[in-house]
């Protein structure tokens, strides 16, 4: 019997693999060009998009690039589901795969939760975010975003600034960024820097103002206020003066970096309000649409693999 292929994170994949997967985007990205953006590789499969958490750009992702595979998506909501009767989430997803469903996306708050709903699955279970644990195909994206930029990553020079202690997708890209041959550099203060951080072998800096005009990529993360048990920033003025993006400080960079940030942006916080309405007038180095454009590509990528 062949091992089901299970996304619950990027470990186990080589260099190989993912410029493999990076190829295969392309050429669903291509696809998304089209007048008919629909192909019939995936015609037959039934998918559920089982989200625990909120989701906008994740949920609907997923559901995009099922539907342009021709597969048949269904949305789980928890709220409106026996979960609200007492029904355990095992029970739940039990009672899904006896439905005789192809593959199951799940997004759950607890880390590391996904890996024990895969053992208890026999079909293909893909990550889309658990906690502060991982978030693999935000990364694969962020690189596909790179890749059209930059074509070759190694000793790219990333600044990646905020809430690293409470963000999944730091560590899904710190490990397939430098998994990739680039030079990852941190910006938080202690108090947004996990334990055991040296874990991670990267370098750090306390003010963006340090890597402003050296990096490629700077990517702006979220704070993330919903899992934040306590206040780990005195104000947003302290927050401004050390870790936003203003225009100020975008005129520093270089001319051929970019801007990431995987949404949804706090507004005066990460990133200026001057800085987000640039992208969509002047400025192609603020990439945040266009993650979210390649999300669908990488995601059918992704789908397509899992149950080819």
């Amino acid at each position: 019997m062949c091992e089901k292929k299970d996304i619950l994170s990027l470990d186990k994949f080589n260099a190989g693999d993912i410029s493999d997967l990076l190829v295969q985007t392309d050429s669903f990205a291509e696809i998304l060009k089209r007048d008919v953006k629909k192909v019939p590789a995936l015609r037959g499969k039934t998918i559920i998009n089982l989200f625990f958490e909120p989701s906008t750009r994740t949920k609907v992702s997923f559901e995009i690039a099922a539907k342009r595979l021709s597969a048949d998506l269904i949305n789980f909501s928890s709220s409106s589901s026996s979960l609200k009767k007492g029904e355990t989430e095992i029970d739940t997803l039990k009672t899904i795969n006896a439905m005789k469903i192809d593959l199951v996306i799940i997004r759950h708050s607890d880390s590391g939760y996904i890996n024990y709903f895969a053992e208890k699955m026999p079909v293909p279970v893909i990550n889309a975010g658990d906690g502060k644990h991982e978030h693999p195909t935000q990364a694969l994206l962020d690189l596909y975003t790179i890749f059209k930029k930059f074509t070759n990553f190694n000793g790219l020079k990333v600044g990646m600034v905020g809430d690293i202690q409470n963000s999944r997708v730091a560590r899904s890209d710190i490990t397939l960024f430098k998994k990739m041959g680039m030079d990852v550099t941190v910006v938080a203060p202690s108090m947004l820097l996990p334990e055991n951080f040296e874990y991670f072998g990267v370098k750090t800096a306390s003010c963006i103002d340090d890597i402003i005009s050296d990096v490629d990529i700077l990517y702006m993360l979220r704070m993330q206020f919903e899992r934040q048990d306590k206040k780990f920033y005195p104000s947003v003025a302290e927050y401004n003066r050390f870790l936003s993006l203003n225009s100020q400080r975008l005129g520093l960079m270089k001319k051929d970096s970019i801007v990431m940030h995987p949404g949804p942006v706090n507004r005066g916080i990460e990133i200026s309000d001057e800085v987000m309405e640039m992208q969509d007038i002047t400025d192609s180095r603020i990439c945040i649409n266009d993650q979210v454009t390649n999300g669908v590509a990488v995601r059918m990528a992704v789908l397509y693999y899992a149950l080819s």
